[in-house]
Protein backbone atom coordinates (compact mmCIF):
# COMPACT_ATOMS: atom_id res chain seq x y z
CA UNK A 1 0.00 0.00 0.00
CA UNK A 2 1.07 3.49 -0.77
CA UNK A 3 2.67 6.03 1.96
CA UNK A 4 0.36 9.20 2.76
CA UNK A 5 2.72 10.96 1.35
CA UNK A 6 3.71 9.28 -2.06
CA UNK A 7 -0.44 8.87 -2.47
CA UNK A 8 -0.41 12.75 -2.71
CA UNK A 9 2.84 12.93 -4.58
CA UNK A 10 0.85 10.65 -7.49
CA UNK A 11 -1.86 12.86 -7.56
CA UNK A 12 -0.19 15.79 -7.91
CA UNK A 13 1.53 14.08 -11.21
CA UNK A 14 -1.78 13.31 -12.43
CA UNK A 15 -3.05 16.65 -11.47
CA UNK A 16 -0.56 18.51 -13.56
CA UNK A 17 0.48 17.07 -16.19
CA UNK A 18 3.05 17.48 -18.71
CA UNK A 19 3.19 20.96 -20.95
CA UNK A 20 5.71 21.63 -23.55
CA UNK A 21 6.67 25.06 -21.94
CA UNK A 22 7.44 22.67 -19.22
CA UNK A 23 10.49 20.61 -20.30
CA UNK A 24 13.84 21.52 -20.34
CA UNK A 25 16.11 22.36 -23.75
CA UNK A 26 17.89 18.84 -24.28
CA UNK A 27 16.19 15.16 -23.32
CA UNK A 28 19.83 14.90 -20.77
CA UNK A 29 18.73 17.58 -19.00
CA UNK A 30 14.38 16.48 -18.69
CA UNK A 31 15.84 12.99 -17.82
CA UNK A 32 18.15 14.76 -15.13
CA UNK A 33 15.38 16.56 -13.47
CA UNK A 34 12.94 13.53 -13.49
CA UNK A 35 15.49 11.31 -12.09
CA UNK A 36 16.32 13.37 -9.32
CA UNK A 37 12.70 13.49 -8.59
CA UNK A 38 12.44 9.96 -8.51
CA UNK A 39 15.07 9.90 -5.79
CA UNK A 40 13.52 12.24 -3.88
CA UNK A 41 9.78 9.95 -4.10
CA UNK A 42 12.15 7.41 -2.33
CA UNK A 43 11.38 4.87 -5.41
CA UNK A 44 12.75 1.85 -4.43
CA UNK A 45 15.51 1.34 -7.06
CA UNK A 46 14.74 4.09 -9.40
CA UNK A 47 17.97 3.39 -11.94
CA UNK A 48 15.82 -0.02 -12.61
CA UNK A 49 15.27 0.29 -16.59
CA UNK A 50 14.18 -2.40 -18.44
CA UNK A 51 16.33 -3.36 -21.84
CA UNK A 52 15.21 -4.40 -24.92
CA UNK A 53 17.39 -5.91 -27.11
CA UNK A 54 16.90 -8.27 -30.98
CA UNK A 55 18.96 -10.95 -32.16
CA UNK A 56 20.57 -10.58 -35.25
CA UNK A 57 17.53 -12.79 -36.92
CA UNK A 58 15.01 -10.42 -34.71
CA UNK A 59 14.21 -12.49 -31.74
CA UNK A 60 13.30 -9.99 -29.31
CA UNK A 61 14.53 -10.51 -25.42
CA UNK A 62 14.03 -7.92 -22.61
CA UNK A 63 15.15 -7.47 -18.87
CA UNK A 64 15.54 -5.36 -15.95
CA UNK A 65 19.07 -4.01 -15.78
CA UNK A 66 20.65 -1.16 -13.77
CA UNK A 67 21.63 2.68 -14.56
CA UNK A 68 25.13 3.40 -13.70
CA UNK A 69 25.36 6.89 -15.73
CA UNK A 70 23.62 9.44 -17.86
CA UNK A 71 24.81 12.48 -19.41
CA UNK A 72 24.04 14.22 -22.79
CA UNK A 73 26.01 11.38 -24.58
CA UNK A 74 23.62 8.56 -23.34
CA UNK A 75 22.78 6.44 -20.62
CA UNK A 76 24.96 3.49 -19.33
CA UNK A 77 25.12 0.20 -18.16
CA UNK A 78 27.45 -2.72 -17.68
CA UNK A 79 26.72 -6.45 -17.94
CA UNK A 80 28.21 -9.59 -19.14
CA UNK A 81 29.19 -9.39 -22.97
CA UNK A 82 28.36 -13.08 -23.23
CA UNK A 83 25.11 -12.83 -21.78
CA UNK A 84 22.17 -13.18 -23.98
CA UNK A 85 22.00 -9.25 -23.87
CA UNK A 86 25.72 -8.88 -24.70
CA UNK A 87 25.01 -11.20 -27.77
CA UNK A 88 21.99 -9.59 -29.15
CA UNK A 89 24.29 -5.82 -28.57
CA UNK A 90 27.29 -7.67 -30.67
CA UNK A 91 24.54 -9.33 -33.56
CA UNK A 92 22.40 -5.98 -33.52
CA UNK A 93 23.78 -3.15 -31.94
CA UNK A 94 20.60 -0.83 -31.26
CA UNK A 95 18.48 -0.87 -27.67
CA UNK A 96 15.15 0.59 -25.67
CA UNK A 97 15.30 1.55 -22.19
CA UNK A 98 11.82 1.83 -20.14
CA UNK A 99 12.38 3.41 -16.54
CA UNK A 100 9.02 2.44 -15.08
CA UNK A 101 8.29 4.95 -12.18
CA UNK A 102 5.17 3.96 -11.72
CA UNK A 103 4.57 4.92 -8.34
CA UNK A 104 4.56 8.56 -9.57
CA UNK A 105 2.87 7.72 -12.98
CA UNK A 106 5.52 8.04 -15.22
CA UNK A 107 7.77 6.63 -17.98
CA UNK A 108 10.71 7.35 -19.88
CA UNK A 109 11.55 5.41 -23.18
CA UNK A 110 15.19 5.83 -24.98
CA UNK A 111 15.53 3.53 -28.06
CA UNK A 112 19.33 4.11 -30.53
CA UNK A 113 22.26 2.89 -31.25
CA UNK A 114 24.30 0.94 -28.02
CA UNK A 115 28.20 0.58 -28.22
CA UNK A 116 30.52 -0.42 -25.83
CA UNK A 117 32.10 1.42 -23.69
CA UNK A 118 36.33 1.99 -23.73
CA UNK A 119 37.71 -1.17 -21.48
CA UNK A 120 39.53 1.95 -19.13
CA UNK A 121 36.35 2.95 -18.25
CA UNK A 122 34.71 -0.48 -17.82
CA UNK A 123 37.95 -1.71 -15.52
CA UNK A 124 37.10 1.55 -13.52
CA UNK A 125 33.82 0.74 -12.79
CA UNK A 126 34.58 -2.98 -12.42
CA UNK A 127 37.07 -1.89 -9.65
CA UNK A 128 34.18 -0.04 -7.59
CA UNK A 129 32.15 -2.49 -7.64
CA UNK A 130 31.77 -4.31 -4.09
CA UNK A 131 34.36 -7.69 -3.43
CA UNK A 132 31.60 -9.74 -3.91
CA UNK A 133 29.78 -8.19 -7.02
CA UNK A 134 33.68 -8.88 -8.85
CA UNK A 135 33.71 -12.20 -7.78
CA UNK A 136 30.23 -12.86 -9.24
CA UNK A 137 31.07 -11.85 -12.67
CA UNK A 138 33.32 -14.71 -12.61
CA UNK A 139 30.72 -16.89 -10.95
CA UNK A 140 28.27 -16.73 -13.33
CA UNK A 141 28.52 -17.41 -17.33
CA UNK A 142 25.62 -15.69 -17.57
CA UNK A 143 22.63 -16.81 -19.57
CA UNK A 144 23.83 -19.89 -19.94
CA UNK A 145 21.88 -23.18 -18.69
CA UNK A 146 23.63 -24.05 -15.20
CA UNK A 147 23.37 -28.03 -13.75
CA UNK A 148 22.70 -26.58 -10.16
CA UNK A 149 22.57 -23.47 -7.60
CA UNK A 150 25.51 -25.75 -5.35
CA UNK A 151 27.43 -25.71 -8.84
CA UNK A 152 27.17 -22.14 -9.11
CA UNK A 153 28.18 -21.49 -4.92
CA UNK A 154 31.04 -24.06 -5.31
CA UNK A 155 32.59 -21.86 -8.26
CA UNK A 156 32.01 -18.74 -6.18
CA UNK A 157 33.73 -20.21 -3.26
CA UNK A 158 36.50 -21.05 -5.07
CA UNK A 159 37.41 -17.98 -6.92
CA UNK A 160 37.27 -16.49 -3.50
CA UNK A 161 39.67 -18.47 -2.13
CA UNK A 162 41.58 -18.15 -5.59
CA UNK A 163 41.83 -14.15 -4.91
CA UNK A 164 40.83 -13.23 -1.45
CA UNK A 165 41.76 -9.77 -2.13
CA UNK A 166 42.18 -8.50 -5.63
CA UNK A 167 39.72 -9.44 -8.45
CA UNK A 168 40.85 -8.99 -12.31
CA UNK A 169 38.96 -7.65 -14.13
CA UNK A 170 37.36 -9.91 -16.68
CA UNK A 171 37.83 -9.69 -20.22
CA UNK A 172 34.24 -11.07 -21.09
CA UNK A 173 32.39 -8.38 -18.95
CA UNK A 174 32.28 -4.46 -19.95
CA UNK A 175 30.15 -1.33 -19.98
CA UNK A 176 27.72 0.19 -23.02
CA UNK A 177 25.91 3.28 -23.97
CA UNK A 178 22.78 3.76 -25.04
CA UNK A 179 23.19 6.63 -27.49
CA UNK A 180 19.62 8.21 -28.07
CA UNK A 181 17.69 8.74 -31.23
CA UNK A 182 14.60 9.32 -29.57
CA UNK A 183 13.49 9.97 -26.08
CA UNK A 184 10.44 10.12 -24.68
CA UNK A 185 8.50 11.67 -21.42
CA UNK A 186 5.29 9.97 -19.95
CA UNK A 187 3.40 11.08 -17.93
CA UNK A 188 0.03 9.58 -16.61
CA UNK A 189 -3.29 11.58 -16.87
CA UNK A 190 -6.87 11.16 -16.10
CA UNK A 191 -9.51 8.62 -18.52
CA UNK A 192 -6.25 7.27 -19.98
CA UNK A 193 -5.18 10.15 -21.94
CA UNK A 194 -1.93 10.84 -20.59
CA UNK A 195 0.91 13.15 -21.57
CA UNK A 196 3.88 12.06 -24.05
CA UNK A 197 6.29 14.16 -24.95
CA UNK A 198 9.25 12.76 -27.05
CA UNK A 199 12.43 14.18 -28.10
CA UNK A 200 13.83 12.99 -31.80
CA UNK A 201 16.89 13.49 -32.94
CA UNK A 202 17.58 15.44 -36.26
CA UNK A 203 20.59 16.99 -38.34
CA UNK A 204 19.68 19.83 -36.53
CA UNK A 205 19.82 18.60 -32.92
CA UNK A 206 16.40 17.56 -30.59
CA UNK A 207 12.63 18.52 -31.76
CA UNK A 208 10.28 17.85 -28.94
CA UNK A 209 6.42 16.72 -30.18
CA UNK A 210 3.44 15.49 -28.32
CA UNK A 211 2.20 12.26 -28.92
CA UNK A 212 -0.84 10.64 -28.69
CA UNK A 213 -1.48 8.90 -25.74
Amino acid sequence: METPDLAALRRSYETAGLAEAEMAATPAEQFARWFAEAVAARLPEPNAMVLATASGEGEPSARTVLLKGHDSEGFRFFTNHTSRKGRDLAENPRGSLVFPWHPIQRQVIAAGVVERLPDEESAAYFRSRPYGSRLGAWASRQSSVLGSRAELDERYAELAARWAVEVPVPDFWGGYLLRPATVEFWQGRGDRLHDRLRFRRTEHGWTLERLSP
